[in-house]
């Protein structure tokens, strides 16, 4: 690519939304996967292994955004509500909790060491590498967290995607 064609706008975005309509039309719940650092806005609470899983049907928020930088919203979590900020390049999956099936994306660039801190970001927490890596393969460990509400499933699920045709 020469230097007088500026890159062309990412493509996450767009799949994202498409996704997102796409379960929401045919009656599935979209689920996001987000990775999260300090540049984004969640209930740390709800965090497990650097990742939160989101539920953002239109059901489950409110003020929904699906815009090409960030995703925006209002949920309840635990029953009490709260804002959500993503960038859009934080978003791992979108997938459908029915039936798993949605498209995966690139983890974002990692942060930079020395970056600024915003006078209104707030405090913000930093994953600390594990000393003991898990084996190839396993399942991830449970956090500590509050559990979620609702009923309590005989094993913890994990996403399953599946190609979309």
């Amino acid at each position: 690519m020469s230097q007088d064609n500026p890159p062309l706008p990412s493509t996450r975005p767009y799949l994202i939304r498409a996704l997102h309509e796409w379960c929401c039309d045919n009656g599935f719940t979209p689920y996001l996967v987000v990775a999260v650092d300090s540049r984004v806005r969640v209930p740390q609470e709800f965090v497990q292994d650097g990742q939160i899983v989101l539920n953002t049907s239109y059901e489950a928020t409110s003020h929904l955004q699906l815009g090409n930088d960030t995703i925006e919203f209002k949920a309840r979590f635990g029953g009490v509500p709260r804002d959500v900020w993503v960038p859009i390049d934080h978003v791992l999956a979108i997938y459908a909790r029915e039936n798993g099936s949605g498209m995966a994306f690139d983890p974002p660039e990692p942060e930079a060491e020395n970056q600024p801190v915003q006078a209104d970001a707030g405090p913000s927490l930093k994953l600390v590498p594990s000393s003991v890596p898990e084996p190839e393969g396993a399942a991830p460990s449970e956090g500590s967290g509050p559990p979620p509400s609702g009923p309590k499933p005989s094993k913890p699920r994990q996403p399953v995607l599946k190609r979309v045709k």
